[in-house]
């Protein structure tokens, strides 16, 4: 049985961490320094979307967003998810793709952008049926 008791679905995909970017980016370094050092890591691009969309930038965390998002895609198939199937908010380098999906729901939400927030919210939910709410988003 996969974590989310479904008996006959995927295994839950676990991304690898980056131990190097996930350090740089607790160390403080600037997370536009880390993304353009490790353009593959969804975590340096949620750090830039999420300070973007605080900071009222929604163009600009819509764009980080989208970029981080489809990192975290192309990271995902590597590891064998088939575009459906549970990735777990519990596993911490899941993390930056589900938090660049967040931030991408929000913005789009922001700009009336209805059907790509809907499909955010539904990858959240196919992902991990508590992400929204861990993320905050609704």
């Amino acid at each position: 049985m996969t974590s989310f008791g479904d008996l006959l679905g995927p295994q839950p995909t676990l991304l690898p961490g980056d131990d190097e970017v996930e350090s740089d980016l607790l160390n403080h370094k600037n997370p536009a320094e880390v993304a353009a050092e490790h353009p593959t890591a969804s975590i340096a691009w949620a750090y830039l979307a999420e300070a973007a969309l605080d900071s009222g930038e929604t163009i600009a965390a819509y764009a980080y967003a989208r970029t981080g998002y489809h990192r975290g895609l192309d990271q995902l198939r590597r590891n064998g998810w088939k575009g459906f199937g549970p990735v777990p908010y519990s596993h911490e380098p899941n993390r930056g793709f589900l938090r660049c999906v967040a931030v991408l729901a929000r913005a789009a939400k922001a700009i009336g952008e209805a059907d790509e927030h809907a499909r955010c919210l539904d990858l959240l939910e196919d992902c991990d049926p508590r992400a929204a709410e861990e993320l905050g988003v609704e």
